[in-house]
C-alpha cells in the first residue's frame, strides 16, 4: 500500500495544475518511441464509463482531471500520437488505428474505431507528456489470449515443441499428431513476427503518424513495455510443473529472457529498457488469497519477474508487480456476486441442500428468492460502486479504468527511472 500511495504520489506531482496533455511542441526534439506489447491486458479492457470511480478516491482524484478535459472529454493528447495494431490476421480485421494520443485506445472490435476502453498506454503516454517537451510516439501491439510460449515465441527459442507427456495424450485422443505439430509450428512467433514488423513499418515513415515529425532530429526508441501472461500461467501443457512449489515455469523465465535479448537485436538497440509488467490479477498473494490458486499464481509471478534479476539485465530490466494496482473493494464485490450467482446455479440444479430441492419453485420464484439473497448480501452502496468502478472480468482486472490507470503509470515511471 505504501508503494501505490508513493506512485500517486508522485503522479500528482508531475500532473498538478494541467488540465490537457501537453503545450505548444519543442522544435528540433527528436521523436521519443515506446513500444507496448502483450495480450488482453494490454489491450485494456477498462471501459471509459468507470472513470467517475477515480473521483472516489482523494488519492487519485488529481489523476482523473488529468484524463479529462474541462468539458468532461477524455483528453486528447498534443505531443502524444499513438500507432495500435490489433485484430485477427485469421479474421481478415487485422487493421491499424493511429492518431493523438486518447481514450479509446484499448481493446477495439475494429482496430481503427474508439473501442470506448483504456488499457495502459493512455495515463503512459499522459506521463510521458509531461516528462518531455517534444514529440512522443506509442507503438502498441496486443492480441487477446496470446502465450508467449507459441504466438509470441521469440526467434531464439525456435518452435513449440510438444513434450513426451503432451505427444502420448495426443495419441490417447486419437489426434493427428503430425498435422497439429505442423500447425504449432507455423504458429512459432507468428505473433511476434506481426508486432517487429509492425514497429517498423511506423519507423519508415513516422511523418505517417506522427504529422509534426522532424526527419533531422530523428527518432529514438526509448524502451519497451510487455504485459501479458494469462494464457501461459494456465496451460498445464507447456509447463507440466506450475503447480509444484519452486518450480513452477522455468521455461517461460527462458523465453522471456529470449524476447528481451531478440527485441533488442531485432530493433538495433542494444540495451532498450525493458519493462515486464507482472500478472497481478488477483492481487497481492497473502494468508487469505484463493488456497487452489496461490501456488501457481505465485509461481508464475516470480517467472515472470526472473529475467529481471539476471546479471546482463541489471540497469535495464525491471519488473513491475502489478499486483499492486489490484482493486479490493471492487474484488470483494465480485466475491459477493459469485456467491448470487452460485445460488442461482443451485436452484436451477435443484442441489441438495437448497431452496429447490424439491423442485417445485417456478423461475420467477427462483429469480425473485436470488434477488432477495442479493439485496442482503450485497448494499446499495456495494452496487453502486461496482456500476461506477467495474466493467469486465478479473482476468481484465475488472474492466476498472482506475486500475489501468495506475499501470500505465507504473510502467511510465518504471522506464524513466531507467533513462
Amino acid at each position: 500500500m505504501a508503494r501505490v500511495i508513493i506512485l500517486i504520489a508522485a503522479i500528482v506531482a508531475v500532473f498538478y495544475g494541467s488540465h490537457f496533455c501537453g503545450s505548444a511542441m519543442a522544435a528540433g526534439k527528436p521523436l521519443k518511441v515506446y513500444i507496448l506489447a502483450g495480450q488482453s491486458n494490454m489491450e485494456g479492457h477498462a471501459k471509459v464509463e468507470t472513470f467517475d470511480y477515480l473521483g472516489l478516491d482523494a488519492n487519485t482524484a488529481p489523476l482523473l482531471k488529468e484524463m479529462r478535459r474541462s468539458d468532461g472529454r477524455p483528453t486528447v493528447c498534443e505531443r502524444v500520437w499513438i500507432s495500435y495494431l490489433t485484430g485477427s490476421p485469421d479474421r481478415g480485421n487485422l487493421g491499424e488505428g493511429f492518431g493523438q494520443l486518447t481514450a479509446g485506445y484499448g481493446a477495439r472490435s475494429n482496430p481503427a474505431e474508439d473501442g470506448g476502453k483504456i488499457g495502459p498506454e493512455f495515463t503512459f503516454g499522459l506521463m510521458m507528456e509531461k516528462a518531455y517537451d517534444g514529440p512522443t510516439l506509442i507503438i502498441k501491439t496486443a492480441w487477446g489470449g496470446k502465450s508467449l510460449n507459441t504466438d509470441f515465441r521469440p526467434p531464439s527459442a525456435g518452435t513449440y515443441e510438444f513434450n513426451e507427456a503432451q505427444l502420448e495424450n495426443l495419441k490417447k485422443q486419437g489426434k493427428p499428431v503430425e498435422s497439429i505439430q505442423s500447425e504449432r509450428t507455423q504458429a512459432s512467433g507468428r505473433y511476434y513476427r506481426l508486432m517487429i514488423d509492425h514497429v517498423k513499418k511506423v519507423l519508415e515513415d513516422p511523418k505517417r503518424v506522427v504529422p509534426e515529425y522532424d526527419a533531422e532530429a530523428g527518432y529514438e526508441i526509448e524502451g519497451f513495455v510487455w504485459f501479458q501472461g494469462w494464457n501461459d500461467m494456465v496451460d498445464s501443457g507447456t509447463y507440466p510443473e506450475r503447480g509444484v512449489e519452486g518450480v513452477g515455469y522455468p521455461k517461460y523465465s527462458e523465453w522471456m529472457a529470449d524476447l528481451i535479448r531478440d527485441v533488442r537485436q531485432d530493433l538495433s538497440v542494444p540495451n532498450l529498457p525493458f519493462v515486464i509488467g507482472v500478472l497481478g490479477v488477483g492481487g497481492p498473494i497473502g494468508p487469505d488469497y484463493q488456497p487452489r490458486y496461490k501456488v501457481t499464481h505465485q509461481n508464475f509471478r516470480d517467472a515472470m519477474a526472473a529475467p529481471a534479476k539476471l546479471p546482463e539485465f541489471q540497469g535495464n530490466v525491471a519488473a513491475v508487480k502489478t499486483e499492486r494496482y489490484w482493486d479490493q473493494p471492487l474484488a470483494a464485490i465480485e466475491d459477493k456476486m459469485g456467491q448470487v450467482k452460485e445460488l442461482a446455479r443451485q436452484l436451477q440444479r435443484k442441489a441438495k441442500g437448497s431452496a429447490n430441492e424439491d423442485g417445485k419453485m417456478t423461475p420467477e420464484q427462483q429469480k425473485k428468492y436470488v434477488a432477495e439473497y442479493r439485496s442482503n448480501l450485497i448494499s446499495e452502496e456495494e452496487e453502486s460502486m461496482w456500476k461506477m468502478g467495474a466493467s469486465n472480468g478479473g482476468y481484465h482486472y475488472l474492466g476498472c479504468a482506475k486500475t489501468m490507470a495506475l499501470i500505465g503509470n507504473a510502467f511510465a515511471m518504471a522506464l524513466l527511472e531507467m533513462n
